[in-house]
């Protein structure tokens, strides 16, 4: 039930208001000003019925003093029709509608509705941007690793500037989510932010896509059409794959960025923009320049900052919290409790290379959960090739699953070198220490440290007939 705080020193007026509203609001009433001050601030107002003349502080004055509170809460002006002017004034300095005594009940019902509504849903974007914004803080993005906490930090120190950033990234690294943090936390969050994929737009239609298009412009342009550049006034434009841009198109660009305008397709006005551009590629752009298909000062007028997201295989370190995130995300879409990784099924996750990188990652844990019958997801319940990829059991994943220990480990490696580089010089020590860039006085003790004996004891006779054919010679 909304809350409803009527300000008129007429009792009469309050408790008539009161009488034809009762079913569908709580009431509070003050007949002054300072009143009205006290309950407002005691209470959850929803809207305000706020008469202009009053004993003491005016509804002028209250008006001003409620909106520096809270600047979009639905005020309506009480006012005789003698004060038409004063009404006026005071939709001037915010109220948001007035209504004249004597009062059409029905009207001021359908006053009050609509206010009430534009309230809630100006209360309902508030809250969604300030989701939006708490998803994409530097705070709760995903990654304990170096090399992400570096991008998390460049991320707060560019955020909140113009700087024209280069983001790059094999696919499937998150270059978009880092495009939507640098939006969400600059000065530009209120307003758009467009995300254009340059590589699944046609060439011919690229131009209109970036520009907009007047009506006419070309056979199926039956009216006019704002472009990305113009949907993102005030804002930012994220193009991603911008490397797949014809040259046409990349000349256009540039010309965009150094003028800050631009003409429709098909039309004659000049559109200045204010726009903030963020761009993507999962390609080597110096190496696109080298091969003549990206333009030079193209890449310097958006190279302005770079930030470079590593693929996951190089960045493992960040893949328990990954998958924590993850699992919660499905677990809270499916409005059910999250589920957990096994400690083995975690370790294949860690085996693995991840070509498709977090994209990938992710696909995989929500087809985890969803085949899962358990609480508790296992190995089998993991993709068939991650299960055939760690099936080779190799030393290191021994280790790092805590099969053998890191000594033993060691142990074992240099024991297998050691012995391979013996068995190609034919056991002749000398040689052998030679080709592993060490002494033969530290072979022998490592081979007697690891349990290394002669082959047949043929390594002193061979050793000893290499030394005879050198003095010999």
């Amino acid at each position: 039930m909304k809350t409803l705080l009527i300000v008129d020193d007429e009792a009469s007026v309050a408790e008539s208001l009161k009488m034809v509203l009762k079913p569908n609001y709580r009431f509070v009433w003050a007949a002054t000003g300072d009143e009205a001050l006290k309950a407002f601030h005691r209470n959850q107002i929803d809207l305000i019925l706020l008469d202009i003349v009053l004993p003491g502080q005016d509804g002028l004055s209250l008006l001003k003093q409620f909106r520096d509170v809270e600047p979009s809460l639905p005020i309506i002006m009480l006012t005789a029709t003698r004060m038409v002017k004063t009404a006026v004034e005071a939709m001037k300095l915010g109220a948001t509608d007035y209504i004249n005594k004597p009062f059409d009940i029905e009207e001021l019902q359908l006053i009050m509705e609509k206010a009430l509504a534009a309230y809630d849903l100006q209360r309902e974007v508030r809250y969604l941007r300030s989701e939006v914004e708490k998803k994409y803080h530097p705070d709760n993005l995903v990654g304990k690793s170096r090399a992400m906490r570096e991008v998390f930090s460049k991320i707060e120190q560019v955020a909140d500037t113009k700087t024209t950033v280069l983001i790059t990234g094999e696919s499937g690294t998150g270059k978009e989510m880092v495009a939507r943090a640098l939006h969400f936390n600059s000065l530009r969050r209120a307003n758009p932010f467009v995300a254009l994929n340059c590589a699944s737009i046609p060439d011919s239609l690229m131009e209109s896509e970036l520009f907009g298009h007047e009506k006419g412009a070309f056979t199926d342009a039956s009216s006019k059409k704002l472009g990305q550049f113009e949907a993102a006034n005030g804002g930012t434009l994220f193009l991603d794959e911008i490397a797949e841009l014809s040259a046409p198109t990349q000349a256009k660009l540039l010309r965009v960025l150094q003028s800050k305008e631009f003409t429709r397709v098909g039309g004659t006005q000049t559109i200045e923009v204010d726009v903030r551009l963020i761009t993507a590629t999962n390609k080597n752009l110096e190496e696109a320049i080298r091969h003549k298909v990206f333009r030079e000062d193209l890449y310097y007028r958006i190279n302005v900052l770079p930030i470079h997201l590593p693929p996951l295989r190089e960045r493992k370190d960040d893949i328990p919290s990954l998958v924590h995130h993850f699992l919660f995300k499905k677990g809270n879409e499916d409005g059910r409790k999250p589920k957990s990784l096994s400690k083995e099924a975690l370790s294949y996750l860690m085996r693995y290379d991840w070509p498709g990188n977090v994209r990938e990652l992710e696909n995989v844990i929500e087809q985890a959960v969803t085949l899962s019958p358990t609480q508790v997801i296992g190995v089998a319940n993991l993709p068939v090739q991650l299960q055939t990829r760690r099936k080779t059991n190799t030393l290191k994943d021994k280790a790092v699953d805590g099969q053998i220990s890191l000594h033993d480990a060691v142990k074992s490696f240099e024991r297998d070198i050691i012995q391979s580089a013996l068995q190609k010089t034919n056991y002749v020590q000398t040689r052998t220490a030679r080709l592993l860039g060490i002494t033969r006085r530290i072979l022998k003790y490592k081979m007697d440290a690891l349990g290394l004996t002669h082959r047949n004891d043929l390594s002193s006779f061979t050793e000893r007939s290499s030394t005879n054919r050198q003095k010999t010679g």
